[in-house]
């Protein structure tokens, strides 16, 4: 196995990291990166914040679920999909652009997305940790207000990096799903419950099953921070209606 499949298969969300600071030649090698990702029509629909002020990590640490560890990071970089920079330069340029829309969104995260992913990889191969930030997309009046998110910029991801603990680096990482129930073969499978039992049965380490799934729904699925995410995008949605 080549050391790029190595890594794939091995790299972990780190969240606990050493005092070591993050080089200026790695920052950069990580940013060119993900800007060198697979991009749709080469539009690069978005842009990063890379946040190096303190405060706005402390803000960010605590409109972000009060996760303490963001402001701790060595390195903060915050994925905007951004559907206003064309929209922008179409009209500098005295071209007639329609208003951008959710299909625009759509194609703009996934680009978002792909570009964080690609700063992922280009960190673990520097051997620096990364943890994903989904509740950026929570706190929608404070993000904006945070970050100067202007009008058709939607902060889809937020990564912090640092060197790993001995004790992040020994974790180990949580069991995948096996293949057989992720990937369908032409066309989508509907699992019916003995299958997704046999999914999402390797989870539960002590409880049973069905205790664990309720309990699972009602701490993620059901909970306050994922209703204010659902409410937050809403609201990032109005951009573009």
């Amino acid at each position: 196995m080549n050391e790029v499949l190595k890594q794939l298969y091995s790299r972990k969300s780190v969240r606990v990291f050493t005092d070591k600071e993050i080089s200026a030649d790695d920052k950069a090698l990580i940013l060119r990166a993900a800007v060198e990702a697979p991009t749709a029509g080469n539009q690069q629909l978005y842009t990063i914040i890379d946040v190096t002020d303190q405060a706005i990590k402390e803000k960010l640490a605590v409109s972000c679920d009060n996760q303490p560890f963001i402001a701790s990071a060595k390195m903060v970089l915050v994925f905007c999909a951004d559907c206003k920079k064309w929209y922008d330069a179409f009209v500098d340029a005295g071209c007639k652009p329609r208003k951008p829309g959710v299909g625009d969104l759509m194609l703009a995260v996934s680009d978002t997305n792909i570009a964080a992913q690609n700063a992922v990889c280009a960190a673990e191969s520097l051997g620096i940790g990364s943890c994903y930030i989904g509740d950026i997309m929570e706190n929608c009046e404070i993000q904006r207000e945070i970050l100067d998110l202007p009008r058709y910029v939607f902060p889809a991801a937020m990564l912090v990096f640092g060197y790993p603990t001995e004790q992040q680096l020994n974790r180990a990482k949580p069991e995948r799903a096996d293949m057989e129930h992720i990937v369908h073969e032409n066309s989508y499978r509907e699992m019916d419950g003995n299958e997704l039992r046999r999914l999402f049965g390797k989870k539960p380490l002590e409880k049973e099953y069905t205790d664990w799934m309720k309990a699972f729904c009602e701490r993620k699925y059901n909970s306050d921070f994922s209703r204010e995410m659902t409410r937050s995008v809403k609201e990032f949605l109005k951009d573009f209606e």
